[in-house]
């Protein structure tokens, strides 16, 4: 998933969701909408963003885009780079366990010696293709976050397996722990 944000408030530096895309494990977009600001747009950020005043006119209201999304990703995996971003524009709390932010991936924060990377850097570097010359694509943007996650999804997968069976049995020795603590107490 991708969103593309615009500018609200006097100086437009509040960011509101104005276009989302959605693309499944092949890179194919199954959902493409542009979302109709509650409040007066200031700053179309264009240049970035590629969106104009014109994809607003006819833009899907917000309530019923945060409704057919949750309804798409329930119980479902949830991908992005800087998903947060996304998540925070769309009101959506998607559970933890189910979110992968390529930004957060230690392979991939790795290449940029552990700080956060940039999606066009990531697209560059691990996928050789160039994206964000100009205006942004959502789409483009997904496809790209789609592909650096599926080249590395059974790693990251198996990583989040070997973590939660770490975390189950530490949490176990802990409450034996506390057990046996209690048993002495007695």
């Amino acid at each position: 998933m991708d969103c593309e944000m615009v500018g609200v408030g006097p100086s437009g530096d509040e960011s509101v969701l104005a276009r989302i895309s959605v693309v499944n494990q092949y890179g194919h977009c199954v959902y493409d909408k542009f979302v109709k600001p509650k409040e007066e747009v200031t700053d179309y950020r264009t240049w970035v963003s590629g969106v104009r005043p014109e994809d607003l006119e006819t833009a899907e209201e917000l309530e019923t885009v945060q409704k057919e999304v949750n309804e798409m990703f329930k119980g479902r995996l949830l991908v992005g780079h800087a998903i947060s971003n996304d998540e925070k524009v769309l009101f959506l709390n998607h559970p933890k366990k189910y979110v992968r932010d390529t930004q957060k991936y230690p392979g991939f924060r790795n290449l940029v010696g552990g700080r956060k990377p940039s999606l066009k850097m990531l697209a560059q570097k691990v996928l050789g293709v160039k994206i964000q010359s100009g205006e942004h694509s959502s789409i483009q943007d997904a496809q790209a976050t789609m592909r650096l996650y599926t080249m590395v999804q059974e790693k990251w997968e198996k990583r989040i397996r070997e973590r939660a069976r770490l975390n189950k049995h530490q949490r176990n020795k802990l409450l034996n722990k506390k057990s046996t603590t209690k048993a002495a107490e007695s």
